[in-house]
């Protein structure tokens, strides 16, 4: 027969619970956040301050590249060829338009030269090469009426900047018989640093005061929908300071801006929403400021400290790969995960007490209630919710099944995925950058820049480089095979590929130089190589960043639950729940659907790092949602031992509360979805489904009808795995052994009180 865990009753082991009659006194977690609740927000409002003051201006010292393996072959040719050969490796590029003229008629050829010369002498720029000095093809345009000078920007990303900053001014525009637009991978890259600042601040204020209105309509009171949206700005600039100081250590990228925002509003609002949510219950059944705030950490609290480790646990999984790119997002989400979780435990607490019944002062929804009949209270919970659970469940196999192969044909487009580097395309098509590089691949030949540089160290003779360049001209898709250019005891060949700079003959290609047998030693790097590297970086540290999350998140949620299914089921249903974020993703940004409505130009593949990055977001994002939901269950099922009506209970509590989180953070990520830069947008969009999919399919509709199928067999587990979670157990509302100081009665939604216990790090 299978064991089930039931719940003790009073009398059966279960410690004696507190006269009904007898207010409970705060645990000591209470009474030491609301011990001197104005200093404590005195005390938060000057550490706020100083987190402007650090982190002023910390957009200025990101990166906006980071999607390189730093120990990648690659990378190492390209930065021995910046070093050795700094024309090989040109990053800045200068359109020359001579309009009707040809490039060769002698005025424009005579003003090129001297636009070269003065930008060879430009300090932080070197390997200065043009058509009219080297008479290249590849630099000249088909028509004849384009050509190119390149060049190199030495430094950092942002020293970079700031002398293209400086620069530009001065070449770009006409001059004379030309007119003269910027290009190169530093200009790309500086131009999406700019757009990304300025789309970042626009969406700020798109999402501030959408994301009030929406906490208005769900709690009525003005002054209850600000404390959620104080907590979020508290822990954004908590974590702009974060990132000012890591740049001190190390490389962070501009695009993790993003991801504070958008978590530091989803998140601490969610928490917030939680708490003072919970706080209000308590306080509509008649218990008094303090006790009620000592009731909401001990229930709602830890379930707010239990998601947010959920949440950073999906976002530290990041740190196992080596592009900075993706590190930094484990940097931003972890600081301001843990800064909303540490705002919403300690900050609000006091704010509450300090508050008391005037938290539900300002309440703009009586101007909509003069002809309506009188609302419910604030504790009282509706039906809808409960109808609704007892329709999946009458019904849980259709629900189950319905509704997984739903996620499972959202997701089918995702199989024909096609991998590739984030180019100029990112930028809107306006963008000069994007403009210079689209005339050059469509109207040069070979596309320059586009090509594979191939780094030969060691001695060799004439004819030993000579074979080496028959040995790679003879390769099947090589067009065309320049140099060798010497310096001392190493050489470099450029190599055309036949086709695209990064399809998959270019890639192939790749494996074919890598793979020839030389007398020198022989490095490949270019923009093919570089993809080529990133896929096996992730490819062969993915299997770990999905373990540590896997392994993790399973430990966790059996600390909740006691259960060995429900993690199980929580780790798989949360999986399920990003297959419509990933097909969406193939079919709009990869393929082009909707390219024109939402403004953006498919490059035909999706970047490397961004599926890694967005599992991570919207898993941490779903668990958070999936704590809160189970956290109810759990506590309404150690009360009664009745399986299904717990999983009613918890769905009626939270499915609401869940849905309004799930919106507000949704307009935050569809806010910041309004970016013009590809990626950003992509980041936004895709996560924003992610999050309505899992909370409006799977916590309504999946996890009650799988719940209902497992039935009481949802909580089993074996003798020495119970004795585990009764003695490190997290969870809110079990029966545990206390000091009546510590664990004061736990007031439930209908009224009901018994003690709680787990998680001590909060009392």
């Amino acid at each position: 027969m299978t064991e089930v865990n039931t719940p003790p009753r009073t009398g059966e082991g279960a410690p004696e619970r507190p006269s009904e009659g007898t207010p409970p006194r705060p645990g000591r977690y209470t009474r030491f956040v609301t011990a001197r609740p104005r200093l404590s927000l005195l005390v938060a409002l000057v550490l706020t301050a100083l987190a402007v003051f650090a982190g002023s201006g910390v957009a200025d010292r990101l990166g906006s590249g980071g999607w390189e393996d730093p120990a990648a072959e690659s990378t190492y040719a390209t930065k021995a060829l910046e070093r050795e050969f700094p024309a090989s490796q040109p990053n800045l590029l200068l359109l020359v338009d001579s309009g009707r003229a040809s490039v060769d008629d002698p005025a424009v050829a005579s003003e090129a030269r001297d636009l070269a010369g003065r930008l060879a002498g430009e300090k932080g720029v070197t390997g200065v090469g043009s058509y009219w000095q080297s008479g290249s093809p590849a630099l000249r345009a088909k028509d004849g009426h384009e050509a190119l000078i390149a060049a190199r920007i030495t430094g950092d990303d942002n020293a970079m900047g700031r002398t293209l900053d400086r620069i530009a001014p001065y070449y770009r525009g006409a001059h004379g018989p030309v007119r003269v637009k910027i290009g190169g991978i530093v200009a790309v890259r500086h131009e999406m640093q700019t757009i990304i600042k300025k789309d970042l601040a626009r969406a700020e204020m798109i999402a501030l005061p959408i994301t009030l209105v929406l906490l208005i309509m769900v709690f009525g009171s003005a002054v209850a929908a600000l404390l959620p949206l104080g907590i979020g700005i508290v822990a954004i600039l908590g974590t702009n300071a974060v990132l000012r100081g890591l740049t001190s250590f190390t490389d962070v990228s501009v695009f993790a801006l993003n991801l504070t925002t958008a978590l530091g509003l989803g998140l601490a609002i969610d928490y917030a929403l939680f708490i003072v949510r919970r706080f209000r219950e308590e306080l509509s059944t008649g218990t008094d400021p303090l006790t009620a705030v000592g009731t909401t950490l001990r229930t709602a609290g830890r379930t707010v400290l239990f998601s947010a480790l959920t949440v950073a646990v999906s976002l530290a999984a990041m740190m196992v790969f080596p592009q900075y790119f993706l590190r930094s997002f484990a940097y931003a989400g972890i600081a301001v995960v843990l800064l909303a979780a540490a705002a919403a435990l300690i900050l609000l607490p006091a704010a509450l007490v300090l508050l008391g019944h005037r938290v539900n002062s300002l309440d703009m929804r009586r101007l909509f209630r003069r002809r309506r009949a009188p609302q419910p209270a604030e504790g009282t919970p509706g039906t809808t919710w409960a109808r609704a659970a007892g329709l999946v469940m009458r019904r849980a196999p259709l629900f189950a099944l319905g509704t997984s192969v739903l996620l499972v044909t959202l997701g089918l487009p995702f199989l024909g995925v096609k991998f590739g580097t984030a180019d100029d395309r990112q930028l809107p098509s306006t963008a000069e950058s994007h403009v210079v590089q689209e005339h050059i691949r469509e109207g040069f030949p070979g596309s320059p820049g586009g090509g594979l540089e191939v780094l030969a160290q060691g001695r060799a003779t004439a004819a030993q480089y000579a074979a080496y360049k028959q040995q790679v001209a003879a390769l099947p898709e090589v067009a065309r095979v320049d140099g060798p250019l010497v310096k001392g005891d190493a050489a470099y060949f450029t190599v055309q590929p036949k086709g695209e700079a990064v399809d998959d003959p270019a890639q192939r290609l790749v494996g074919d130089l890598r793979s020839l047998r030389t007398p020198f030693d022989a490095r490949v790097t270019g923009t093919a190589a570089v993809l080529v590297d990133t896929k096996h970086a992730i490819a062969q540290r993915l299997p770990w960043a999905a373990a540590f999350i896997a392994v993790v998140t399973l430990l966790l949620v059996f600390l909740l639950t006691g259960s060995v299914l429900i993690p199980v089921q929580a780790v798989v249903l949360n999986a399920l729940s990003l297959t419509a974020m990933f097909g969406a993703v193939v079919w709009v940004f990869q393929d082009g659907h909707l390219s024109g409505a939402l403004g953006f130009t498919s490059s035909g593949s999706i970047e490397t790092t961004l599926p890694v990055l967005m599992f991570c977001v919207a898993f941490g994002l779903s668990m958070d949602y999936g704590v809160f939901l189970l956290s109810r269950i759990k506590e309404e099922y150690d009360r009664t031992g009745d399986h299904d009506a717990a999983v009613r209970h918890g769905l009626q509590r939270t499915g609401g509360l869940i849905t309004a989180a799930a919106v507000i953070l949704a307009v935050v990520m569809v806010a910041i979805g309004t970016s013009r830069v590809t990626n950003t947008k992509m980041l936004g969009l895709g996560i924003a489904l992610a999050v309505l999919m899992d909370a409006m399919v799977v916590r309504s509709l999946l996890v009650p009808a799988i719940m209902r199928l497992t039935g009481r067999a949802t909580w089993w587990a074996p003798a020495p795995l119970r004795r585990l979670h009764e003695r490190f157990g997290l969870s809110e509302g079990e029966l545990r052994e206390a000091t009546s100081h510590d664990v004061p009665a736990d007031r439930n939604g209908d009224g009901s009180a018994h003690e709680s216990g787990g998680l001590r790090a909060i009392r």
